[in-house]
């Protein structure tokens, strides 16, 4: 392990995050609320602390960087960019706890959504538009974002590539990681342009759609009202978040191929039609459950009940509605969304629904050869046979997924928070999804759980942002051995 590797590549990082600290500055400066020095000063510190740790670390050699050095950078990256990004919230005084602040730092780079702010609209705007921006940045990830400006990384990229992109399966639209890298970026801000211009439409202003989208292209959720986007109590913004939901929760080589003129590609990916229809699917059953028992309009059902499962199936973490108030069915299945997820190559979290659908192949193909035990079945996806290794890799990930949920969500209870919101707290973290149900619901925050826990549900964050393998292997006797 060549740590001076993972020191040089974390200063560049800090120093490129204190860059896009000037952002909210400018905001700060143009909106006023006293936040200001915090961010010059937080701006000054994470700037200096990169440049040292590149001054300290120039001349280290990037050749054929290791896994387990891309592993240990994306973690090691991960963490410090969270605790740094820390620093305007606790700084200006908006938490008084550094936890606190914390928590809400990686919940925002992690995309999580999950909030411990109780009166969000007395924040000034500066620190708002941080607190957006950041999950913006996170959304696609700060380590591709590396790649795509450092292509002297070359070749050994390629293990940060796989540490931190969310798919069981990179997607290399170019030869060079880095134009891969940068290619997804592009998408990612044009993207973003035109959801902006959509959101300003609708009546919505300049300061408010910049901060939705920063927080709806990313899958993260975190609004700038204390009703999140029910504040606006407007349908066609309404409308205009679950379109921009499902965008961001479908695989982002699919937008790249739909700008090169290949309309079908949503449809034709296996993935992203199982994801389409999954949502399609849970929005016409909530709609129909909570029709008549909660709305007395079908529009108005359709409405609600589409966003709720838009914003959890993607993990984004909006609320336009109180979940909780609604039929234990509708419940259910809103449940069963936070580990479904969105799709592999998208900002979404969760297991992923490429990673459900060949489970369920797996168990089926499983139950056939119980009846045909000589039959030689194997599993295929979009018409090509997925390898052994990979299906290993699968059911290993949701095997581990589901043991952690439930040791995090015992640990968690064991500290005195409630069954279901334990169960739900760490589901919603290590799902990066952002509400859950209890104390944590849609219409709550995550202020009251102890502070011990918020340490918990931070690893939970990480957990789920950087699929799970690449924080847990840490604790791995043989990852420290040469």
């Amino acid at each position: 392990m060549r740590w001076p590797v993972v020191t040089y590549i974390t200063g560049i990082l800090l120093f490129a995050l204190g860059i896009s600290m000037l952002f909210p500055v400018v905001c700060s400066i143009i909106y006023g609320g006293g936040d200001l020095t915090a961010l010059v000063l937080s701006t000054l510190f994470t700037t200096v602390s990169g440049a040292i740790a590149i001054v300290a670390c120039r001349g280290v050699s990037f050749d054929n960087i290791s896994q387990r050095e891309g592993m240990a950078i994306v973690a090691v990256g991960w963490t410090v960019v969270g605790l740094y990004g820390a620093l305007p919230f606790y700084l200006s005084g908006v938490f008084p706890c550094f936890v606190d602040a914390f928590f809400e730092s990686v919940s925002g780079f992690t995309t999580t959504g999950s909030s411990v702010l109780t009166n969000i609209e007395a924040v000034p705007k500066g620190l708002l538009f941080w607190r957006s921006l950041i999950q913006w940045l996170g959304g696609m990830g700060i380590i591709v974002l590396s790649l795509a400006i450092l292509p002297f990384l070359g070749v050994g990229g390629m293990q940060l590539y796989k540490a931190e992109v969310p798919s069981p399966v990179p997607d290399k639209l170019k030869p060079r990681l880095s134009e891969t890298a940068s290619l997804l970026w592009k998408v990612y801000v044009l993207i973003s342009l035109v959801e902006v211009a959509l959101l300003l439409f609708g009546g919505m202003g300049l300061f408010d759609a910049l901060c939705h989208t920063f927080t709806t292209m990313p899958t993260g959720g975190f609004s700038t009202l204390n009703r999140s986007v029910a504040g606006f109590n407007s349908a066609y913004i309404d409308g205009v978040i679950v379109l921009f939901m499902v965008l961001a929760g479908i695989n982002f080589s699919l937008h790249y191929q739909m700008l090169r003129g290949k309309s079908l590609a949503f449809w034709e990916d296996v993935e992203c039609r199982w994801f389409l229809i999954i949502v399609a699917g849970l929005s016409v059953a909530v709609t129909f459950d909570i029709y008549g028992s909660v709305y007395e309009s079908l529009p108005e059902a359709f409405r609600y009940a589409s966003f709720q499962v838009a914003s959890i199936i993607t993990t984004t973490g909006y609320a336009t509605a109180d979940y909780e108030l609604w039929p234990g069915f509708s419940q259910v299945l809103i449940f069963l969304c936070m580990f479904i997820g969105a799709s592999a190559g998208s900002t979404g979290g969760g297991m992923k629904v490429v990673r459900v659908i060949l489970c369920m192949k797996y168990c089926y193909r499983e139950l056939y050869i119980l009846i045909h035990p000589r039959a030689v079945a194997t599993i295929k996806l979009g018409g090509k046979t997925v390898p052994e290794d990979v299906m290993r890799s699968i059911i290993g990930f949701i095997a581990i997924y589901m043991g952690l949920f439930a040791l995090c969500s015992v640990v968690l209870a064991g500290m005195g928070v409630d069954f279901v919101t334990a169960f739900t707290a760490v589901g919603s973290c290590i799902g990066n999804i952002g509400p859950g149900f209890g104390l944590v619901g849609p219409t709550e925050n995550f202020a009251m759980i102890p502070q011990a826990g918020k340490w918990l549900l931070i690893w939970c964050m990480l957990l789920g942002r950087l699929e799970i393998y690449t924080v847990i292997i840490f604790l791995v006797p043989e990852f420290w051995r040469k």
